[in-house]
């Protein structure tokens, strides 16, 4: 069974303000779902989109590979 969380319980997972998440919810960002008035962010959805913004550390090699494909 799926999980829903409100915008307030999105914010406090986030460690965000709820004016964020209704942001990212007005532009479309962050998939959501409308239950009548109310808006309702799936667990799933809310991990894909922390992943979605996931960056990798620089490495040595990363570094090299990125200066070889510049020369």
């Amino acid at each position: 069974m799926n999980r829903y969380l409100t915008v307030v319980e999105a914010a406090a997972c986030l460690n965000t303000s709820v004016r964020f998440v209704r942001r990212l919810v007005a532009e479309r960002r962050i998939a959501f779902h409308k239950v009548g008035a109310h808006v309702r962010i799936a667990v799933v959805d809310l991990d894909a989109f922390v992943q979605a913004g996931r960056v990798e550390a620089i490495t040595r090699a990363t570094v090299r590979a990125d200066l070889g494909r510049v020369a």
